[in-house]
């Protein structure tokens, strides 16, 4: 089987949820005999220089990337005005990668075309046009629901009606992209009922994201006992959301009965906001750019993942399970993962409830590691990379 895989980011290194997804696959059909070529955009605020891919996953990738300045504007919001189209996509549309992936497709006959997120979905034109294969969409998230949620917590304004607007044209664009393809991956069941309410006549299967667990062994290094860290992309719109949520709602209370706690924020991306905190707010600690992300679990303790807007599967909180760490998350944040609230992580949907959950792991260390020795084992029971993607791979033989 050939397979061609559409990215609109740069999958190495896997340092955010949606580069370690599109990697962890690459690796797992590529290790399951699939011929994969790999064509990402590699963006300027991704940008990742392809001297530094290792070789082997290079060669059983055939890996080209494209670069492109993705990135948003004043000028290109204010001009998408004038358009129909949604401004989240059309910034990931240019000739140059088109031209790339037309040379592609006259090449090679590829059996599937597995396009990683909706916004790579414009170029459903250019592929019908050049190959037979069949497209499948990979839904990292259902992108207009995760606005839906943000905006129902965004002040009215300016700033709303035009998001409003944005997510209007997204949701247009992401349902006819769910009809226009011929079968649809998801990461989580709770996206598959969502999107089979859409499209209930196309193809749909739920591969969660698996990840090589022999790469999440701790190495040895300076541990920090009882520390509090929030480790995400600090430009995707529901982290941001959710560091607010913590710094205004939970982290007070926590001081008031644990004045020793530490805070590390942590991820690239970080708004200048939370970056003032650093030295100024107690107990605070700012790493915008955490150059060994193994270290850094390794280094820090207890994990939070306080989400109230995003859809699709946390990644970085599968890297927490695979790590063994103790983890506080939101319902929405563990959507996806085959938790038993209590036992593989805490669930806290409320500021009471998560600066109690805090506080109680603290004072309980039989508690918190309970919480690591079972949350490892829920990596391992149903994270395997391999064996994810063998059954991806025998879902697109059905196809």
């Amino acid at each position: 089987m050939k397979i061609l895989q559409l990215c609109n980011k740069a999958p190495f290194p896997a340092n955010d949820g949606s580069s370690i997804a599109i990697f962890a696959l690459a690796e797992g059909l590529a290790d399951n005999g699939i011929e994969l070529h790999l064509l990402p955009i590699n963006t300027k605020k991704h940008f990742k220089p392809e001297e530094n891919i290792p070789t082997d996953f290079k060669q059983k990738t055939h890996y080209s990337s494209i670069f492109k300045n993705t990135d948003t504007s004043s000028i290109g919001a204010l001009l998408n005005l004038f358009s129909s189209q949604s401004y989240f996509v059309s910034r990931f549309y240019f000739k140059e990668y088109e031209q790339a992936l037309i040379q592609k497709l006259k090449s090679i006959s590829f059996d599937i075309i597995q396009i990683e997120g909706v916004f790579m979905c414009t170029y459903i034109p250019t592929i019908r046009k050049y190959s037979k294969a069949k497209i499948v969409l990979r839904s990292h998230n259902v992108e207009h629901q995760i606005w839906e949620r943000h905006l129902e917590n965004e002040k009215v304004g300016l700033k709303k009606m035009y998001l409003n607007l944005q997510n209007n044209r997204l949701k247009e664009f992401e349902i006819k992209a769910f009809n226009h393809v011929d079968a649809i991956v998801t990461i989580t069941d709770e996206d598959k009922k969502t999107i089979s309410s859409i499209c209930p006549k196309t193809p749909l299967h739920t591969c969660l994201t698996g990840i090589n667990l022999n790469s999440y062994q701790f190495v040895e290094t300076t541990k920090h006992p009882n520390t509090l860290f929030h480790f995400a992309s600090m430009d995707w719109m529901p982290n941001i959301e959710a560091v607010d949520w913590f710094m205004n709602n939970v982290w007070q209370d926590v001081l008031n009965q644990k004045p020793d706690a530490k805070l590390v924020l942590a991820g690239r991306g970080m708004p200048d906001r939370f970056k003032s905190r650093h030295g100024v707010t107690k107990n605070i600690n700012i790493i915008e750019d955490v150059k060994d992300s193994k270290e850094f679990y390794a280094t820090y303790d207890i994990m939070l993942v306080p989400l109230w807007s995003g859809s699709g599967l946390r990644i970085k909180l599968v890297e927490g399970l695979a790590y063994g760490k103790a983890i506080i998350t939101t319902s929405i944040g563990a959507e996806g993962i085959p938790y038993t609230n209590g036992k593989n992580m805490l669930i806290a949907d409320t500021a009471n409830d998560f600066s109690k959950a805090i506080v109680d792991l603290l004072n309980n260390p039989p508690l918190k590691q309970d919480l690591q020795k079972a949350a490892r084992a829920l990596a391992e029971s149903h994270f395997d990379y391999k064996v994810s993607s063998k059954h991806l791979i025998d879902f697109y033989k059905t196809l």
